[in-house]
């Protein structure tokens, strides 16, 4: 019989091959027909096959996972139909009397590390590019084709639970390590090793002495308790209840593995039809819109030069050298270039894992106190002081020194592009590319076109943000950007309320329980209280943005954050210390207070066509400031509340605070 996504080929050892290449997508995925197609090939199979395997003709991967675009929208009911075909598919797999292997090369993620788990047998490549993920968690819900019984039954519930509950790829080296592949080997001998494995006699796996401890009934219950303690610091569960309702399955049913699955599907469902899913799969098709927006192929320099070796600069070439890029990183004073040099060195070693990566990541990487990098420079990335005489200086010096070709590229976090690029002979070379501190976490950067921003430049600077693996965002030049524009009216509605007398833990807590990753406080000394008041002063020249006189005090006085461990907190080892003590009567006032001012200058924002569209200033506050994504973004939010509510709440506000509480035009945009 002929498949369209499937290819069923029986070799002279009576082995049967099931090849996957799905027909409509570049990377396979486990649609509907794809299932279908799969469930008809297993009815067909005869008993007497040696072995079957499974092997996907994509060479990007093994199975990216379900067809999200079919959960998108679906109620309890239509889920569950979907999820319970998966369940049939795996099943039937499970219960095969012959071996059963998958080759894995590349990624297997979700449903595809599902199907593995169903097989008695997993064999994978040793190339790096091969991982294994059950991500299902980002998404809002968790493994739901048999996958959270499977995992915890293979691996053990400490393992398990560290796939399920992060949704992180491992490599195949940490996989053969916990158990989750039986062989790694060279990508050329995956088909002989197959072979090998298809007239092994099975023998049913026994779980270690630990792992029958920790699964046994008497246990779980204690065990439960300690894994969702670790979890609510992460994931509070009125926002995120996936991770809740999977580690209950396994407390409550485990030792029934039939009751497990069947409450595995009905769970997954009720998630499908909850808000929380259905935003975070947005935010997940917003990724991969923002993913599209470039061209790898455009521009891969063979150089970065970073001129500014502070925190931010000195990060950002950080990031550039981990990343595989030869940099070299200038500072007028080799002071800050050795604090550079030895922070890149704890990054280093913290991401690679390995003495000899992080050597050659720190060959990569070079302190260039003269600057000799300009002249080699495929990209030079500006990330100097906020001034913009200052950075003019600059760009007159460097662009005689600069290759015919080479791109300037600009930090600022808020300056124009059109005040900055007066100076120059060739303007159109001048593009922002603006990056969000921590830089190694934040995974946005804004890409800032003005009117004289050459469009080639443009493209070139949004495909090297992809090879450092960052989502590129395109934003109009104007004060503040996107990001900066929107954030500051929060922070600094933050500020004033501290100069009220309400306690910074206070108002970090309110932003907390609305489901922002850190307080406003706490993010304004992150940042540094400096760049907060350069950026604040900034917009005020364009915007109706007041400073705060608490603001300009605290950085007169020497308070400037976390960088010199005196902020709005004080702080030891780079950690806030924080009264534990300290409280307030109303935190859902206070969160009214700062959630609004940020809605508000979201929609002047769209007002002001910073971005095209709504579902990119989503994008772009989701992943530019961490602000809540399992509520989809400021636009979004709006939507799902209600705009009448919400203006409703901005009048009662304007009542008692005032005229910063006015309604934009761009709420009727909304």
């Amino acid at each position: 019989m002929q498949y369209n996504h499937w290819s069923v080929h029986t070799d002279e050892e009576n082995i049967c091959w099931l090849l996957f290449d799905h027909k409509k997508a570049s990377t396979n995925i486990l649609s509907t027909e794809a299932l279908t197609e799969l469930n008809d090939i297993l009815d067909h199979i005869t008993d007497n096959c040696k072995a079957i395997i499974f092997k996907s003709l994509k060479k990007n991967g093994f199975i990216a996972g379900a067809n999200i675009k079919e959960f998108v929208g679906r109620d309890y009911d239509a889920a569950l139909a979907l999820i319970k075909l998966g369940h049939e598919v795996m099943n039937k797999i499970a219960a095969m009397k012959c071996n059963t292997i998958s080759l894995i090369h590349g990624f297997s993620m979700g449903g595809g590390t599902e199907l593995a788990l169903a097989c008695k047998y997993i064999i994978c490549s040793d190339d790096a590019s091969t991982k294994l993920a059950l991500p299902e968690v980002k998404l809002g819900i968790h493994p739901g084709f048999g996958g959270s019984y499977r995992c915890i039954k293979r691996i053990g519930p400490l393992a398990a639970f560290d796939m399920m509950l992060t949704g992180r790829a491992i490599n195949t080296r940490t996989a053969k390590k916990t158990g989750l592949v039986d062989e790694v080997t060279a990508h050329r001998q995956l088909e002989r090793a197959a072979i090998a494995y298809a007239s092994k006699k099975y023998v049913q796996p026994k779980p270690s002495l630990l792992n029958q401890l920790l699964n046994n009934a008497l246990i779980r219950g204690f065990i439960a308790s300690r894994i969702r303690k670790k979890v609510a610091h992460k994931a509070p569960k009125k926002h995120y209840p996936a991770p809740y309702k999977l580690i209950s399955l396994w407390q409550q049913y485990y030792d029934s593995p039939q009751k497990m699955l069947t409450m595995e599907a009905q769970s997954v469902a009720e998630l499908v039809a909850d808000k929380t899913a259905q935003n975070l799969v947005r935010v997940y098709f917003l990724q991969e819109q923002l993913k599209s927006a470039a061209d790898k192929k455009l521009f891969k320099p063979s150089h970065v030069h970073v001129i500014g070796g502070g925190i931010m600069g000195g990060d950002i070439a950080a990031w550039c050298a981990l990343k595989g890029f030869q940099v070299s990183v200038q500072d007028q004073d080799p002071a800050i270039l050795a604090k550079t040099i030895q922070r890149a060195y704890g990054l280093f070693k913290k991401r690679l894992k390995s003495e000899r990566l992080t050597r050659n990541a720190m060959d990569r990487l070079t302190a260039d106190h003269k600057g000799y990098g300009v002249e080699h420079a495929d990209i030079i990335i500006e990330a100097i002081f906020e001034n913009s005489d200052i950075k003019k200086e600059l760009y007159q010096r460097i662009e005689p020194r600069m290759k015919k070709d080479a791109i300037l590229v600009t930090n600022t976090s808020s300056i124009p592009l059109e005040t900055l690029s007066t100076c120059l002979k060739k303007p159109g070379r001048l593009v922002g590319l603006h990056f969000f501190n921590p830089v190694a976490l934040m995974p946005l950067v804004e890409i800032v076109h003005g009117e004289q921003s050459d469009k080639k430049t443009l493209a070139k600077v949004s495909a090297f943000a992809l090879h450092i693996d960052k989502l590129p965002l395109a934003v109009k030049s104007s004060p503040g950007f996107l990001v900066n524009r929107i954030l500051m009216p929060y922070l600094l509605e933050a500020v004033v309320m501290y100069a009220e007398g309400i306690p910074a833990e206070a108002i970090d807590k309110a932003a907390l329980d609305f489901g922002m990753p850190m307080g406003p406080i706490e993010l304004a000394d992150t940042v540094g209280l400096d760049v907060c008041l350069s950026v604040a002063q900034n917009l005020s020249q364009r915007y109706a943005t007041a400073v705060p006189a608490q603001l300009e005090h605290m950085v007169k006085t020497g308070h400037l954050g976390k960088k010199n461990g005196k902020g709005f907190y004080p702080y030891k080892n780079g950690k806030p210390q924080k009264d534990k003590t300290a409280s307030y009567k109303s935190c859902e006032n206070l969160q009214q207070r700062l959630i609004l001012m940020l809605l508000n200058e979201a929609t002047a924002c769209l007002r002001d066509q910073v971005v095209e569209n709504a579902e990119l200033l989503d994008a772009g506050v989701i992943f530019g400031t961490g602000f809540a994504p399992f509520r989809g973004g400021p636009i979004q939010y709006i939507h799902d509340t209600g705009k009448q509510e919400l203006q409703h709440s901005m009048d009662n506000l304007q009542t008692v605070f005032g005229e910063r509480f006015t309604q934009d035009n761009g709420w009727n945009l909304v």
